[in-house]
């Protein structure tokens, strides 16, 4: 079956003004993909790497990619295609509480 990445970004502020029965059936859906098998995480604070050549190993505190709203999360899902990837997380936390989810197909 395809697996997809799927990014969460939100802040606390979205997830605080969502009314707390969606926030609830929120993370109801994320227990379901959990018990699917999916791969589920919150974000921390990124480290940038990069090795020139193999030959410089370079790090820098900090996202390299800015967006509106913080990471917050991400899964790895299994799903038939992308149709049913963008259904198993239209209900998570991030896409009611205010947020944004990305579904990335995974090659």
């Amino acid at each position: 079956m395809p697996r997809f990445l799927t990014i969460g970004y939100g802040d606390r502020a979205g997830y605080d003004r969502t009314d707390p029965a969606v926030r609830d059936a929120a993370h109801r859906q994320d227990a379901r993909l959990s018990a699917e098998g999916a791969l589920i995480g919150r974000a921390g604070s990124p480290v940038q790497v990069r090795n020139p050549e193999a030959a410089r190993l370079e790090t820098r505190e900090g996202a390299f990619m800015s967006a509106a709203l913080p990471v917050a999360g991400f899964a790895i899902i299994e799903a038939a295609d992308m149709a049913e990837a963008i259904e198993k997380v239209s209900g998570v936390p991030c896409a009611v509480a205010h947020g944004v989810v990305e579904v990335w197909p995974l090659a």
